[in-house]
């Protein structure tokens, strides 16, 4: 029967596909100029994707490219982080030693992070600046190997990579620029359900123009009977393609499989069961190899010979007949580097490791964990700690399971694969209770614990605590809260420092010697960190708790840690008092305990950025800069980042944006040098604000694009799509603007979210409601901003939001349905406008900008409201609200020629006749002596006896404008003092009920000014 069907089981003949194949010739022709591509290849499983790559990469070899392939491992057995990368490094560095040892050179410890082979990887940087450093090099060697040559680099099996796999292959997708690199990753469609970890990445990926997705459907009827035609060496009958047409509906694989079963009359054993249909070459093959197959599926997707054959513990000659005719009934496949084999597709893999008896596995795992065991050598160095873990975890030996899994996790930590760490953790969990106590107490927290050193690091001795203390169950906890917080699993992670909270409050009773409120304060501030990213509220409970925990204890490091975390959070939620003195209180309790100095500079970051916030402008950036100096010194990348993210965005708030953005683009090396890839989000999306105050809307499209791209980060892409919003209403492109502003609110959020985000969302939807004439919606907008309130330190984004309203207001008037609400609305801008601070020249720009707004809203501004504005806007760096204030500024002019040209020629600019003057009207005496508009408002207010100041807070202007006027005034009237300038002002009538110009208050609201 094996021999009837072995040699023609996959047709010969390529069939279909033309389209698509067409497409990755462009993409190989486009690469050879020296521009990199990627390309996604999706459809569901069987559809044919590895054969249309088979096609295509010889076709690629035999043009002369280098063709590498890796193959991603399914999630759930070995857990192994970057396979497919390390596989595709392995081949590379065999076909290309000498440029490949050329492109790592002096990067061989990071790079054997990836590939063992090099050497003894280098001490790991932590958190995610190791990662980013990681995948920069990477792309580096890659881009190098590249650069002479084509390189078609496939990953398949997408939907089964790894976290750390898929941020390395989206990292590749965003930021490879050079080189001739083709990047072809294969997915299995169906299997991406709703919550598939793919789909976010698949989702983001869509969105970079550098990216093309291909979806391969399903064989029609002709294609169909084409592929049977190849199998079958002749043209079927319609009968046959009728019947198989009908049960493979189209898929290339059930094809191929139906179509042999019944050449070997093995109808019997076909049901509509998938795993039937796959067993069914499987159990036609000889039982030794039917047996060796069962080994290799329980190995993984790909297994090493000599491993296979430490298990198998057959004669050579039995083994190799026994693979032939499984590589010859096309089950398995020798792997690319030709040391093992796997199986030709994964569904058969799956339908043999689901047909093993419980038992069956169970012996199986532990034939390989003590194969591997006792010799390390059968599998690659980067496999081993993983694999060992696997095969014993399915062993069901919890006693060697546990320390293996725990050596793992340690492993994938060192590496930056949070997710597989993770992973690793929660199954170590699992088996602890399983585990002998004596087991459990040879295992040290030195060696598999690292989240909790400052609580445990200083005990004395005695304690029972410390680095080489017992691993105990909490210590695993915390390693998993972190590590799941990292990887993206917040709810696992938020759950796992709940559960451990609980567990602390249960210790309570047993006498165990850790400082169990300083433990359970730490778990609470890891809950406060992903409590507003799982719905949890926005964390000041979880935060608050903490405090409550340490408070009344002896100074210890965790309470300057809790102090300078909440002080973070009033700084970003709720601005104010509060915020102050939590971040003056964390700076005193880490300078008293000496504590770590991640704690000690975010807590003086905080403080300084409050300072900024609350006006002491200098004294806050000095200190802030001299926070970023000490953080460059002590080589603290997390706070190198830090500084570089918030000191550009104070400078921006203050209106230095051309300083903020050549600090940013500082900021960018550093994150480079540091790897700070989760950083360099932030920097971006910053540059991309400051480039737009700067006019420079084309580079900050690019920057909003690099922070959306490089993580793919909800908060990032959520203030990319904002600085799109922004670009696209300054260019009246209504449609993009909509589309942008909806990204924009998905990631970030409105409701409930920090003012730094809320209050500029508010802004653009309150401009899209008034370019589509929607004004009652754009005055809902700032209703609902202002029952928020703008506390102390947001007024750089509270000006915006009302020179947003006062211009949809002046632009209204007139307009039908608009008057209604009208005067309110305009009442409530004026009434917070007042109660903003106005500390530096951009706020009082934007302060003088809503007053001539409004009053124009009103009918009442004059060329001189509009040149206090342009003026005080000259000397800013903010050419497109120059360009706007500008255009208002030439609009009263033009209004006031026409006015004055009106005048001088005794003509009516109303729309009804003008009364014939009669001859012995006299001569306003105001115009004649030259007193404009609001020199005439200035001088009836000088009249009541008004100082300047007063002067200045009635008509929203500062007091240096009013004493301008009052100067001018003073020398219009030929007279040396205000009292002086009052008696004339009688005498001349220039005030009151006969004057000619608008005197009195003018119905002005009187009150503070803006700024005061």
């Amino acid at each position: 029967m094996l021999t009837g069907v072995e040699h023609k089981s996959v047709s010969p003949v390529f069939v279909g596909r033309a389209t698509e194949l067409d497409t990755l010739r462009r993409a190989l022709t486009e690469v050879r100029t020296g521009e990199p591509r990627a390309l996604l290849i999706g459809g569901e499983a069987g559809v044919g994707k590895t054969r249309l790559l088979e096609e295509f990469t010889a076709e690629a070899t035999g043009d002369g490219a280098l063709v590498t392939l890796g193959a991603c491992v399914e999630s759930g057995t070995e857990g192994l982080p970057f396979a497919p990368f390390a596989a595709v490094l392995r081949t590379l560095r065999r076909l290309l030693p000498e440029e490949f040892a050329a492109g790592a050179a002096g990067q061989e410890g990071e790079l054997a992070r990836l590939l063992p082979d090099l050497g003894e990887a280098a001490l790991a940087r932590s958190g995610e600046e190791g990662t980013a450093r990681l995948f920069d090099l990477t792309a580096r060697l890659l881009e190098h190997l590249a650069a002479a040559r084509p390189v078609v680099l496939v990953v398949e099996d997408l939907h089964w990579a790894d976290a750390s796999t898929r941020r390395l292959i989206a990292y590749l997708f965003r930021t490879l620029r050079t080189g001739r690199l083709l990047v072809l990753a294969s997915y299995r469609a169906d299997d991406i359900h709703r919550r598939h970890p793919l789909r976010p990445l698949l989702a983001e990926l869509d969105r970079l123009r550098t990216v093309q997705r291909l979806e391969l459907p399903r064989f029609n009827r002709a294609e169909v009977a084409g592929q049977l035609a190849g199998i079958l060496a002749a043209e079927p009958d319609d009968s046959t393609v009728d019947e198989v047409f009908a049960r493979s509906e189209g898929n290339a694989f059930f094809v191929e499989e139906l179509t042999v079963a019944a050449r070997s009359g093995c109808h019997a054993g076909l049901t509509d069961s998938l795993r039937d249909l796959l067993l069914v070459r499987v159990e036609a093959l000889p039982e030794r190899s039917q047996h060796l197959v069962r080994l290799a599926a329980e190995a993984g997707p790909t297994t090493e010979y000599a491993l296979l054959a430490a298990v198998a513990r057959l004669p050579e000659t039995d083994l190799l007949d026994a693979l032939r005719a499984a590589v010859g009934a096309h089950i398995l496949l020798p792997s690319e580097d030709g040391d093992g084999y796997r199986f030709r597709h994964a569904l058969v893999r799956e339908a043999v490791t689901d047909d093993l008896l419980p038992g069956e596995r169970t012996r199986i795992g532990r034939q390989f964990a003590e194969a591997l065991a006792a010799d390390p050598t059968l599998v690659a160095p980067d496999a081993y700690a993983t694999r060992l873990a696997g095969y014993w975890y399915r062993a069901h030996d919890a006693a060697k399971a546990l320390p293996a899994v725990l050596r793992a996790a340690a492993e994938a930590r060192h590496r930056h694969a949070y997710a597989e760490q993770f992973t690793l953790l929660e199954r170590a969990m699992e088996l602890w209770d399983g585990v002998p106590e004596e087991i459990r107490g040879a295992l040290r927290s030195a060696d598999h614990a690292e989240v909790y050193p400052h609580l445990t690091a200083r005990r004395g001795p005695g304690t029972g605590e410390g680095p080489g203390a017992p691993l105990r169950y909490l210590h695993l906890m915390a390693d998993a809260a972190v590590a799941g917080r990292l990887c993206g699993q917040r709810e696992r992670a938020y759950k796992i420092a709940k559960k451990a909270v609980r567990m602390l409050g249960e210790t309570r009773s047993t006498g165990e010697s850790w400082d169990e409120p300083l433990f359970a304060a730490w778990f609470w501030v890891q809950r406060s960190r992903v409590a507003e990213s799982v719905g949890r509220g926005d964390g000041w409970q979880e935060l608050h708790t903490a405090q409550e925990l340490v408070r009344g204890l002896p100074p210890s490091e965790m309470h300057a840690e809790v102090l300078s975390c909440v002080a973070s959070w009033w700084m970003l939620h709720r601005p104010g008092p509060e915020a102050y003195a939590a971040a003056e209180r964390a700076v005193q309790y880490a300078r008293m305990v000496g504590a770590d100095d991640d704690v000690e500079l975010a807590a003086r970051g905080t403080l300084a950025g409050l300072r900024i916030d609350s006006g002491d402008i200098d004294t806050g950036l000095a200190e802030l800069r001299e926070v970023l100096a000490d953080a460059l010194r002590r080589e603290r990348p997390h706070q190198i980042g830090r500084c570089y993210v918030n000191l550009p965005s104070h400078l921006e708030g203050i209106g230095r944006s051309a300083e903020a953005a050549a600090l940013i683009e500082r900021g960018l090396k550093e994150s480079d040098r540091y790897g700070l890839l989760f950083t360099a989000t932030f920097l971006h999306a910053n540059h991309a604000e400051s480039l737009i105050s700067l006019g420079r809307w084309d580079e900050a499209l690019r920057s909003a694009d690099a922070a959306a791209g490089l993580t793919g980060q909800a908060k990032p892409a959520g203030m990319a799509a904002h600085s799109r919003t922004v670009i696209a209403l300054a260019r009246g492109d209504l449609d993009t603007a909509v589309r942008q502003d909806a990204v924009a609110r998905s990631r970030v959020g409105s409701h409930g979210a920090m003012p730094q985000h809320a209050l500029p969302l508010a802004t653009t939807r309150l401009s899209i409601a008034a370019a589509e004439g929607r004004v009652h919606d754009a005055r809902a907008e700032l209703r609902a901003a202002a029952e928020t309130g703008f506390p102390p330190g947001t007024q750089r984004y509270a000006w915006p939001l009302l020179v947003a309203a006062a211009t949809t207001e002046s632009d209204a008037r007139g307009l039908p349905g608009a008057e209604e609400g009208r005067a309110d609305h305009i009442a409530l801008v004026r009434r917070l406008a007042k109660n903003l601070v106005t500390f530096v020249p951009v706020c009082e720009a934007q302060a003088a900008w809503v007053r001539a707004e409004l009053r124009r809203g009103e009918g009442q501004d004059t060329v001189e409201d509009w040149a206090d504005v342009h003026q005080r806007f000259l000397p800013l760096e903010r050419p497109w609200d120059l360009a706007r204030v500008a255009l208002r500024y030439a609009e009263a002019l033009l209004a006031d020629s026409i006015d004055l040209l009106a005048r001088r020629a005794r003509l009516s600019l109303s729309t009804r006749p003008a009364a014939t003057p009669r001859p012995d009207t006299p001569t306003d005496p105001a115009e004649a002596l030259g007193l404009t508009r609001r020199e005439r408002e200035v001088l009836s207010l000088l009249v009541a006896g008004r100082t300047n100041r007063h002067i200045a807070e009635e008509l929203f202007i500062s007091p240096k404008t009013a004493s301008v006027h009052v100067s001018h005034i003073l020398a219009k009237l030929e007279v040396s003092s205000r009292g002086e300038a009052a008696a004339v002002a009688h005498r001349l009538r220039l005030v009151g009920s006969g004057a000619g110009g608008s005197g009195g208050d003018g119905g002005r609201e009187k009150g503070v000014g803006v700024g005061a």
